[in-house]
């Protein structure tokens, strides 16, 4: 079948709601054994629910991406628990919207130590299981804000640009020292998952138009239109499908690239 994943074993940060949910929830129906991780253990609990009613096999970790001894701590139990990992998908991440003059160092720093102090620990730590395990991907969910700048956005875009080129960096690492490990990140567009709603939408104070009626947060339909060809946002299932096929056996030749998934946006 193709993207099958039945037999491999997955780890999905970040992965209650969004994005990271959707991975998981994909990996699952592929086949995969999934380990979803993040910080809000309710709708983690929630995903891990979804997931078994539908006849997959998941379990949830409660994990803080930037916390080296956690990293450490998942790592060691999947090894106990599932004797293994083939797939690791690092998708945890924030945004921070705010012009350069008026973002903070904290914030900045902040942003940095989720989007790409995570991915690091993340691959740090699994690379020995997955060079135990046999042939693995690491999947890092980057953005079209690694690859273009945006206004209002640029401590998110140096943090996604620098997972880009990490990936990459991991790819031929893993190659150079005889790993079957591959390495690809993932570049969204606009999808509609809260990061709009609730950490971006202050890049929409120069464009009113873009808000919602009576309310702070961004129109997402309409900023659709005004950005995307064809004028509508993507679905987090649309990226889940990219990352199954990065995952499977299907993609083992796709390795140190990125898979660009925005539906034309960085096209024109």
């Amino acid at each position: 079948m193709l993207n099958d994943c039945s037999g491999k074993i997955a780890l999905v940060t970040g992965a209650a709601t969004g994005i990271g949910r959707s991975c998981a929830e994909a990996l699952a129906k592929a086949g995969a054994s999934v380990v979803l991780t993040d910080v809000d253990e309710t709708r983690l609990q929630d995903a891990v629910a979804a997931i078994s009613a539908e006849g997959g096999k998941a379990r949830a970790l409660v994990q803080d991406v930037t916390s080296e001894d956690t990293w450490a701590s998942v790592i060691d139990n999947i090894r106990a628990e599932e004797g293994g990992l083939n797939i690791l998908v690092n998708n945890a991440g924030i945004a921070v919207a705010s012009s350069i003059v008026e973002m903070s160092l904290e914030d900045f720093r902040r942003q940095n130590a989720v989007n790409v102090e995570g991915v690091f620990l993340g691959t740090k730590y699994a690379i020995p299981l997955m060079a135990e395990t046999g042939p693995s991907s690491i999947i890092n969910i980057s953005s079209i804000a690694g690859l273009v700048g945006a206004s209002g956005l640029s401590g998110y875009c140096a943090s996604k640009g620098a997972v880009r080129l990490f990936s990459k960096a991991t790819a031929m690492e893993c190659a150079d020292g005889g790993l079957n490990i591959r390495a690809n990140s993932v570049h969204p567009g606009i999808i509609d998952t809260e990061i709009w709603t609730k950490e971006i939408s202050a890049i929409t104070e120069s464009n009113p138009e873009m808000m919602s009626d009576g309310a702070n947060s961004i129109d997402i339909q309409a900023f659709s239109a005004a950005t995307v060809p064809g004028g509508r946002p993507g679905q987090p299932e649309e990226i889940a499908q990219g990352v199954v096929f990065l995952a499977s056996d299907a993609a083992s030749y796709v390795n140190g690239t990125e898979l660009v998934i925005d539906h034309g946006q960085t096209a024109r």
